[in-house]
């Protein structure tokens, strides 16, 4: 524990309800000398590892660097839980100076001469050090990032190398900053009926929420929030207020001015193709794929245009139906990126005689959730019960113990499940602390994993049910099987618990718990009437599961389309103009002009807010490839809860977290690596 007298205990003391955080002893104002403290006591821990007179060996080095850093670590997770989820002016003002201070603290420690000197004795000499499969993995792990952090270099380059990565992680603050300004600062005020003609209630209600926290009575905002501006672009007949709106929706981050982002994104990109050169690789993507499933940007591009050929056929077909449907109605202009949505769904109730707002009804918010932790009880034999009036970073976030089959608590839970101002957009899964079996040096063994669900649904009015698309709920169930890999994870050392694996393997679990929200059994236990209480009727039933293909062209052409762009900045020899390149890309693609990429390069968050997902937006789809295989295992039993299968997933896949090469772990679960068909498959796009 830091001296610190400036330090809030509350931030590194986890005294709540079983060990969470004391949320509401938290200040704001806590956060920056608390930052000043860790950072100081993490630097004197790192220096006693680095300048032990002892000859380096796995416990007094790789051990050691394990457990370090404790407190930095929880002020870290909480300060970068509430900038995402629950942000603020002097949140944002923190987070633009704590970005670059972190990422000079890093670089610091990746090129501490004395401390890679130990860590690359232990890696030279590592098969006469007797470790088993998890230890040697984290060696590697160490080993690998001391020399990506430029351990190798000479001096000049480290330092030049601490300097790019201290400006990106400042522009990359930047740049989700600027798109949640964007997002925050834009609605489109509706009053009248006309302008609501087409919809329904349930996105009425939604609106009119959004209105009054905007201060707007009496009115309906449309925002771009997706779960309005998705169903208000799929339901409103006013064409003319679609396009206002989605124009304002993919324009996020393009507006010029303070909040436009492609400045930023050329300097990026610059920076990145810079650091790549330095630390030996032919391009961004050629680094950022070294450890990863895929390897090299060849079999990520070769994957990603065999399907885009096959998605692109059926998106033009698609195409035509619309146009079709259009003509039909009276009317003489193209198919257009604002009229996609509203047709389709137009298309889709004719062909299989249901709509989104038949189905939205047996969708509630609550009965999902249930159908999650119901599905985790099946599978893996653990529960869920909520804990009611414990505090968390807001009053809407709610918190659930997770407990095995004994009955020992295994897990925390928070779910943080509707949309405000002051959230980014998209979905999370993110921990406030992981799992593992290291004696800490308060003398505790290891720690349980506490992690929490970020989704944006929109917020009901008060005393109406919160009710969800089926993306909406697909998004619950995927972002819980996240959840459920940190959760089940049952290694000792943390930095491969949960969901520390490869950025193309992270997506399996979540992406593999999707299929159970559509078994049937589960839908018709869970998709109930909110006014009636009654199930989703069998004819309803059959209808969803017969469209899960349905659109499936233009769903595939939007993502790909991201990927195909996300690879070809960081494969570039140099980008000039990130827009030009854009759409020289999607050029030469073939891309529709009805449909735009999922994520426009002036909002692709998960490429340059930060660099997570910077050349691993495919990550998706190579674990889509995954996914869709080990679906297919438990479908060969004909149980989707067998639970022999359900045994090898657990201990092969979502407990095993990164103690294993990926690939030797889906081999020991399925017994092979698949190929796409099973995927392709799963989409309707195979041959």
């Amino acid at each position: 524990m830091t001296d610190s007298a400036s330090l809030n205990p509350a931030l590194v003391d986890w005294t709540g309800h079983e060990g969470l955080p004391r949320f509401e002893a938290i200040m704001d104002e806590d956060f920056a000398p608390a930052f000043d403290a860790a950072l100081a006591s993490h630097e004197a821990e790192i220096e006693a590892i680095a300048n032990n007179p002892e000859d380096p060996t796995f416990d007094n080095t790789v051990v050691a660097l394990e457990i370090a850093g404790d407190e930095l670590s929880r002020v870290s997770a909480l300060f970068w839980s509430k900038a995402g989820a629950h942000t603020n002016e002097v949140i944002q003002a923190l987070e633009r100076e704590i970005a670059p201070k972190m990422s000079r603290h890093y670089s610091k420690i990746g090129t501490n001469p004395a401390l890679f000197g130990r860590i690359d004795a232990l890696w030279e000499k590592r098969g006469e050090l007797g470790l088993d499969v998890e230890a040697l993995r984290v060696l590697e792990r160490h080993w690998k990032s001391f020399v990506k952090a430029g351990a190798k270099l000479e001096k000049p380059g480290q330092e030049r190398l601490a300097a790019i990565n201290e400006k990106l992680a400042g522009l990359g603050a930047r740049f989700g900053q600027n798109v949640l300004a964007d997002e925050k600062d834009w609605a489109l005020m509706l009053s009248s009926e006309e302008d609501l003609t087409g919809i329904p209630d349930f996105l009425r209600d939604a609106m009119a929420a959004a209105a009054r926290e905007r201060g707007e009575e009496d009115k309906y905002a449309v925002t771009l929030s997706r779960s309005i501006i998705e169903p208000f672009l799929t339901f409103s007949e006013r064409r003319e207020l679609r396009e206002q709106a989605f124009r304002a929706w993919t324009a996020r981050g393009e507006n010029g001015g303070e909040t436009d982002n492609r400045g930023i994104i050329a300097e990026t990109l610059a920076l990145r193709a810079e650091k790549a050169k330095l630390l030996g690789y032919e391009n961004y993507a050629a680094l950022k794929l070294d450890n990863t499933m895929a390897k090299t940007p060849e079999a990520v591009n070769g994957l990603l245009m065999q399907v885009w050929e096959k998605a692109v056929a059926r998106a033009r077909e698609e195409e035509a139906d619309l146009a079709t449907l259009i003509a039909e109605e009276g009317r003489n202009h193209e198919v257009m990126p604002w009229d996609w949505r509203h047709y389709a769904e137009k298309l889709r109730s004719l062909k299989f005689s249901f709509s989104e707002s038949d189905l939205k009804p047996y969708l509630q918010l609550e009965k999902i959730i249930g159908a999650c932790f119901a599905v985790a009880q099946r599978l893996f034999g653990i529960t869920a019960t909520e804990k009611k009036g414990i505090p968390a970073y807001h009053p809407d976030v709610r918190v659930f113990e997770i407990r095995d089959a004994s009955g020992g608590l295994t897990a925390l839970f928070l779910g943080d499940y509707f949309a405000r101002s002051s959230k980014r957009s998209g979905a999370w899964m993110s921990s406030f602390q992981s799992q593992h079996r290291l004696k800490l040096k308060n003398g505790a063994i290891g720690e349980i994993p506490i992690v929490y669900n970020v989704c944006n649904f929109a917020k009901p009015a008060e005393g109406k049910p919160a009710l969800l698309s089926i993306d909406d709920a697909r998004t619950l169930f995927h972002e819980f099987g996240h959840a459920l890999h940190g959760m089940l994870s049952n290694v000792t050392y943390p930095s491969v618990s949960g969901t520390g694996v490869s950025r193309d393997f992270v997506e399996l679990p979540s992406q593999l718990y999707e299929h159970w929200l559509t078994v049937p059994e589960i839908l018709r236990k869970y998709a109930v009437h909110y006014r009636t209480g009654e199930p989703m009727p069998q004819e309803l039933l059959d209808k969803v599961l017969a469209a899960r293909t349905f659109n499936s062209g233009f769903a595939t052409v939007e993502f790909t389309a991201s990927a195909l762009v996300d690879m070809a900045y960081h494969t570039a020899e140099a980008v000039g103009d990130p827009m030009a390149l854009e759409a020289a890309t999607l050029e030469k693609i073939g891309l529709p002009k009805s449909i735009v990429m999922r994520h426009r390069s002036p909002h692709f968050l998960h490429v340059f807010s930060g660099d997570g997902y910077s050349a691993g937006y495919y990550s998706y789809m190579w674990s889509e490839v995954l996914d869709a295989d080990a679906f297919a295992a438990f479908e060969d039993t004909g149980d989707p809860f067998d639970p022999a299968m359900a045994a090898k997933l657990k201990d092969n896949i979502y407990s095993v977290g990164g103690s294993l090469d990926p690939e030797d772990a889906y081999r020991a679960f399925r017994g092979k690596l698949p190929s796409p068909d099973a995927m392709l498959a799963k989409k309707g796009l195979a041959a």
